[in-house]
């Protein structure tokens, strides 16, 4: 048991569902549910000729259930909906590749916004790709878009022009046809010349501006409501487009908590926090501490301490035996830090002079609160 764990005062930590609500369980149970052989339907998702998968950006289980008058179509679709989780950490880049290759984090390696690069001193940015790292060989498993095009299954990837050929696109969703959609009315455009030009379909459909609004304007403010409320219409609209024999499914990436001032903890100022570490990479939510040759132990002992009552600090391999990453391929163990931090209430362990824009968020994600766990599985059907 360690420190701050529950029996010792610290609320227990959710868990993600790996291979039976996750989202790393929707793009097979979807090409499943399209006849692709080999593919294991682990949701019950039922038989269908061409499936529309959005996932928008920071729409958590928590936050819909919130706002039944902000978005009435959403909720609506509630009733026959379910909880998944995302997996560990709760951001976007381990999401969109969990949801593009079927693959748990512990299976595809992209383990967070930052991770330290092998012998390096610098955190690699995996949201921006900032590193000259070959996405298909960081991610060499088949996509779920890959498996559907050999399988004769038409794929598309439905999303704005500037994540066209990113790092982070190659690496979770090489395969898929790209559609750019600029603005949410061109995404249902898009997405539904990809549904009925297709006799067998799979079409992925990303809306990113849920989730920039909580996090410059907080997830309980009226600008996050407002905008709820356009993806509520957008839904709608994409259920409305969807031709005969189809399905849409709706989800997300992660939730959000919003975090007070009160609650960010500068770890940079702290010498405790800083001694023997080589790098400080994930987020605010979730840290990665990658430790100097000889000192992980003291690193773990110190971070452990530190932030009892703020954190839940574990080792890397006490985290992959608690189950956060999923079965992890002995080859990318590597890249989790040595030390793995998971906040949780107002917390937020920032790093203001490395990580300014990141510190100064009002509506952050990574941990592992149901609150930044849980997100919908909505449907509906054409």
């Amino acid at each position: 048991m360690t420190d701050d764990s529950p029996g010792a005062g610290a609320p227990a930590p959710a868990v993600p569902r790996y291979g039976s609500g996750s989202l790393a369980d929707l793009a097979p149970s979807v090409l499943a549910a399209l006849g692709v052989a080999g593919e294991e339907n682990r949701l019950g998702l039922p038989p269908v000729r061409r499936a529309c998968v959005l996932l928008v950006d920071g729409l958590g289980w928590e936050l819909l259930r919130s706002h039944p008058a902000d978005a009435p179509f959403l909720t609506a679709l509630l009733a026959d909906g379910r909880r998944i989780t995302a997996g560990f950490p709760t951001t976007t880049a381990t999401s969109l590749t969990s949801l593009g290759t079927g693959r748990p984090p512990g299976g595809h390696g992209v383990f967070g916004y930052q991770v330290a690069l092998p012998g390096s001193h610098r955190p690699f940015n995996q949201l921006r790709w900032n590193a000259d790292v070959d996405p298909e060989r960081w991610q060499p498993h088949p996509t779920a878009f890959q498996r559907a095009e050999a399988a004769g299954v038409t794929t598309a990837y439905v999303a704005s022009g500037l994540f066209e050929g990113s790092g982070l696109t190659r690496a979770s969703a090489r395969g898929g046809r790209y559609r750019q959609a600029n603005d949410m009315s061109e995404l249902v455009v898009r997405a539904e010349e990809a549904l009925r030009a297709a006799d067998r379909g799979y079409v992925f459909v990303y809306h990113p501006d849920l989730d920039a609004t909580g996090h410059l304007f907080g997830s309980r403010s009226p600008n996050w409501r407002y905008h709820l409320g356009h993806v509520d219409r957008l839904v709608e609209q994409l259920a409305g487009a969807l031709p005969p024999d189809s399905a849409l499914y709706v989800t997300g990436d992660h939730g959000m908590v919003d975090v007070s001032g009160e609650g960010r903890l500068d770890i940079e100022s702290e010498p405790e926090l800083t001694a023997g570490v080589r790098v400080l990479a994930g987020e605010p939510r979730a840290r990665h501490v990658y430790a100097e040759p000889g000192a992980a132990a003291d690193v773990l002992a110190a971070w452990r301490a530190r932030l009892a009552g703020r954190a839940h600090v574990l080792g890397r391999e006490e985290a992959v035996a608690a189950g956060w990453f999923g079965p992890v391929e002995e080859e990318l163990a590597p890249r989790i830090g040595d030390v793995v931090a998971a906040a949780y209430g107002d917390s937020a362990l920032v790093a203001p002079r490395a990580e300014a824009a990141e510190s100064a968020l009002v509506g952050m994600h990574g941990s592992l609160t149901e609150e930044e766990l849980a997100v919908p599985l909505l449907s509906a059907a054409g």
